[in-house]
């Protein structure tokens, strides 16, 4: 049964009111699908992205398999955007859902960004740069946790540098250093960025809670 924490615990996403989304979902909810099930998918496909990355970044690998580790990348939040709709929409939210909900996009962030430092290991810090926007990544969503159990269940989903734009700021990485294998050095921009975004993010996250504490107190 969904409830108001249920909707309150969603980041909102646009893609969801879309006709392709809703009838993926659909089908998946008929085909018995688990939403569970979904969810650790999205740490497959996050892994075979991560193992791409690093078989560019450290074994040498043709760029061109960057579009490949983009397309996994994007893999791992339809299967985010799937779990979520098949749960709730599709009524088959589990006792465990919120688990499979949160642990699994924890390990999916940190083995992509890490990975992708690796891509950046030419430039000085690259790889520190990945390993640092990885556990900024994780403590975003400790901050947004921690900040629902403190306000009575709303969980602030915003940015500049939330799990929607990490992703699309990664896939563009990929994407740009396939295409213009002399840009793979941007691989190291685009980590810095990152991790200049998350920063700004957690600062702004933890600011609304304080306030909103304060307003309480």
């Amino acid at each position: 049964m969904t409830t108001p924490d249920d909707i309150a615990a969603r980041r909102p996403l646009k893609s969801r009111a879309t006709g392709w989304a809703r009838a993926m979902s659909a089908w998946l909810a008929r085909a018995g699908v688990a939403p569970n099930t979904i969810s650790v998918f999205s740490v497959v496909f996050s892994a075979a992205a991560a193992a791409l990355l690093l078989t560019v970044g450290i074994g040498g690998a043709p760029t061109p398999w960057l579009v490949l580790a983009a397309a996994l990348i994007q893999a791992r939040l339809l299967c985010n955007l799937m779990d979520g709709m098949v749960a709730i929409e599709g009524g088959r939210k589990t006792p465990v859902g919120d688990l499979y909900n949160e642990f699994p996009d924890r390990v999916a962030d940190v083995i992509i960004l890490a990975a992708l430092g690796f891509c950046a290991a030419s430039q000085p810090l690259g790889i520190h740069l990945g390993w640092l926007a990885a556990a900024l990544a994780v403590m975003t969503a400790c901050v947004r946790m921690h900040g629902a159990s403190l306000t009575g269940g709303h969980h602030d989903f915003r940015g500049p540098m939330a799990k929607p734009q990490r992703m699309a700021l990664a896939t563009g990485a990929c994407i740009a250093a396939a295409v213009l294998p002399s840009l793979l050095d941007w691989m190291f921009w685009a980590l810095l960025l990152m991790v200049a975004g998350e920063a700004v993010t957690v600062t702004r996250r933890l600011l609304a809670i304080a306030a909103t504490l304060g307003k309480d107190s």
